[in-house]
């Protein structure tokens, strides 16, 4: 299982949003606090205007049908 940390980009799994990119901003025991993001063709990332930030249980952060997968680290940079 990866280590979800703040600052990671992940990607949905769920084939009803595909294209959907989440920046994790906060953890807690439990959560992670994340915020729609658009990847751009260069690898930049652009904040996806008026959306609030949602919670996700750490749980979720798996590469299944129904959960995410990691797309970029924290320290990684846009290829």
């Amino acid at each position: 299982m990866t280590t979800v940390k703040p600052g990671q980009i992940w990607a949905d799994n769920d084939k009803r949003f595909p294209g959907r990119h989440l920046r994790v901003e906060e953890i807690d025991a439990t959560h992670a606090t994340v915020r729609p993001v658009t990847l751009t063709p260069q690898g930049a990332v652009a904040p996806f205007a008026g959306r609030r930030p949602t919670r996700i249980r750490l749980d979720r952060f798996v590469p299944t049908s129904t959960g995410y997968r990691l797309v970029r680290g924290v320290d990684e940079q846009p290829s």
